[in-house]
């Protein structure tokens, strides 16, 4: 523990004698995930992280995941490039415990190895807002959900407006987008649309005899309509379409089961939710179903030999009571259906939640919440879990000082896939016929920030998670899925910084030390102890033009048998100009060093890849 205190007291203090020269909004940001109610952020005692759509743009990469890789304690890995398997971790905890939520929608694929969204699949363009929330949320977003990653996208309003995006790099990668979004004060609405297509590289090492490129295609539609039904009542459809085809390497037949590198992933996704919401003086009421649909086949050779089917159906209920700032409370409930048929197991559940937190207000300083949910799965019963935050702001100095803290806990049912598995003809002793129980667990963290009248900020979290009797999939025998006996656990510290310089310069990062432990007294696979991003920013001419320079720092990764991730430094660089209001190039250069790395051991990554492209709004 002495060597994370002095490393975060040496970080913290750098960043705390940086000049500053812009006035700083931060604290009254509005923050919606944390209690799916509007809060200022001074108000939230949960780990939440905000990328706008500006940064978004700014930082100009394709795909979701790769924009979330700057965020604080998260870890992206990649199998191959554009479209092959990606898993975001939060905290040191697998992907599958990253809940995604695109304008409400679950889009977690319910037949997918461990139940898990697919971040490979997911275009960066028309989104206008993303907000991370780390550690455990049970509470509000389901008790298997170990962070959470919101996606907004735009909202009509009154008027016209729209733009298009055209793209083309290395790989002959090219990108088509565009919006278009109106309304008037009774109908809103907003669309959006992209292609992509790259030819991509020879995802793995080990594929020395084919030696192709394995390519990606992508085409994603999303919409968003709203009827003001009068100044309370208000109804909204929302609808996200997925097409992807991915080119991979080593699968194996279906008939002969022998292993091949001409592999292909055939992904279509259809998903849509509708709402009515209610806003009343005290009292505010949100009526919600959901239906995500995936549909993938997988080839080998040029035949499809494998076809998953899954869907996820949501009903919810969202009210929120303000009596006063000493009170209020926020409540609901959910019924959720999730299935998958995979050719031969066809299966589906049922599970109900039901969740209540209060919220309390004290001399504008002091924000407090506890709450409770309760889950009833069909197959593994009932579980209770719990969550309790608190902030405290200080004036002090020439700006204010937030403390604050977290704790929650969480249970997550075995997935259909892991049930379905091992009870399949694949899974072989000791996995074949094991009866997995529900894993659970728990989380809390300790923090606090200095947020400066003139606009900069440093923030340091402490956080301490675990999860008992973790499922995993046995890499030794490959017989499946097994189970541990005991406690797998991640602790680190997180310290974030962000000032403006002189000269139109501005400097933000982030640091984040993890320790983390399986039951076996083993560090957990694929999460950097030491993972780091700092970002330097140039907008000269009025923010004409921008300038990012960013380094992404992985250290000490821990691999199968025992085994390490060679230590590895990213440099990408990104530059637009606005020639016209509504007009702007732009660029970017990833892996500007052309640096060999490995995130998965026998897949290749990319090299030095420039792209430029034209972007036009009105």
């Amino acid at each position: 523990m002495k060597k994370i205190v002095s490393v975060s007291a040496l970080a913290l203090a750098g960043v705390q004698i940086l000049p500053v020269l812009a006035e700083n909004n931060r604290l009254e940001e509005i923050i919606v995930t944390s209690s799916r109610v509007e809060m200022p952020l001074r108000q939230v005692g949960t780990s939440v992280s905000v990328v706008t759509e500006q940064e978004i743009l700014e930082r100009g990469f394709l795909n979701l995941a790769d924009v979330l890789r700057y965020e604080p304690s998260v870890s992206v890995t990649n199998t191959g490039g554009a479209g092959s398997a990606t898993s975001l971790r939060i905290r040191g905890e697998n992907g599958f415990r990253t809940k995604l939520l695109i304008d409400g929608i679950d889009v977690t694929d319910t037949s997918s190895p461990q139940g898990a969204p697919h971040f490979e699949q997911l275009s960066s363009r028309g989104i206008e807002r993303i907000e991370l929330l780390r550690g455990p949320q049970g509470l509000m977003y389901g008790a298997d959900a170990g962070g959470v990653v919101a996606v907004t996208t735009r909202r009509g309003e009154p008027g016209f407006t729209g733009g298009v995006t055209a793209e083309y790099g290395r790989y002959s990668t090219q990108q088509f987008a565009g919006h278009a979004s109106g309304g008037s004060e009774l109908l809103d609405y907003s669309i959006s649309g992209s292609t992509f297509e790259t030819d991509g590289f020879n995802a793995k090492t080990t594929d020395t005899a084919l030696r192709d490129d394995d390519g990606y295609e992508n085409t994603t539609f999303h919409g968003r309509g709203g009827w003001n039904i009068n100044d309370k009542l208000r109804a909204e459809l929302v609808g996200h379409y997925i097409d992807g085809d991915n080119d991979y390497d080593d699968c194996y037949t279906g008939d002969t089961f022998e292993p091949t590198d001409r592999c292909s992933d055939d992904f279509e996704q259809n998903a849509w939710r509708a709402a009515l919401s209610h806003q009343g003086e005290q009292f505010s009421n949100q009526l919600a179903y959901s239906n995500n649909d995936i549909d993938r086949s997988l080839s080998a050779n040029g035949r499809r030999d494998y076809r998953f089917e899954s869907e996820l159906e949501k009903a919810e209920y969202l009210g929120n009571w303000r009596q006063s700032d000493a009170l209020s409370l926020v409540y609901g409930l959910e019924w959720k259906n999730e299935s998958m048929d995979d050719g031969g197991f066809d299966t589906d559940r049922d599970q109900q939640g039901y969740y209540l937190e209060y919220q309390g207000s004290f001399r504008d300083s002091l924000y407090l919440t506890l709450g409770t949910r309760y889950d009833d799965n069909d197959d593994f019963g009932s579980e209770t879990t719990y969550r309790a935050s608190a902030a405290y702001l200080l004036g002090f100095g020439e700006g204010e000082l937030k403390f604050k803290g977290t704790w929650g806990t969480g249970f997550r049912a075995p997935s259909l896939y892991e049930i379905a598995y091992n009870d399949s003809f694949f899974a072989f002793p000791p996995a074949s016929g094991t009866i997995l129980d529900a894993e659970t667990s728990e989380g809390y963290d300790l923090g606090i920030g200095y947020y400066a009248n003139s606009g900069w900020f440093a923030e340091i979290t402490w956080f301490d998670q675990s999860v008992d009797d973790e499922i995993f999939f046995d890499n030794l025998n490959f017989s499946g899925y097994l189970q541990g006996n005991g406690e797998s656990t991640s602790e680190g510290i997180e310290i974030i910084g962000e000032v403006l310089l002189p000269f139109s310069l501005s400097l933000n990062g982030n640091y984040t030390y993890t320790d983390t432990e399986d039951a076996e007294g083993e560090a957990r696979l694929r999460v950097p102890e030491h993972m780091a991003n700092l970002g330097v920013s140039f907008r000269p001419w009025d923010d004409r033009l921008t300038l990012k320079l960013n380094l992404r720092v992985s250290h000490d990764v821990a691999d199968e048998f025992n085994g390490e991730i060679d230590d590895y430094e990213v440099l990408d660089l990104s530059a637009s100009y606005r020639i016209l209001d509504e007009l702007e190039i732009y660029g970017r250069v990833e892996n500007l060093t052309d640096e060999d790395y490995v995130e998965v051991p026998t897949y290749n990554t990319s090299g030095a890849a420039g792209y430029a492209g034209v972007r036009y709004s009105f």
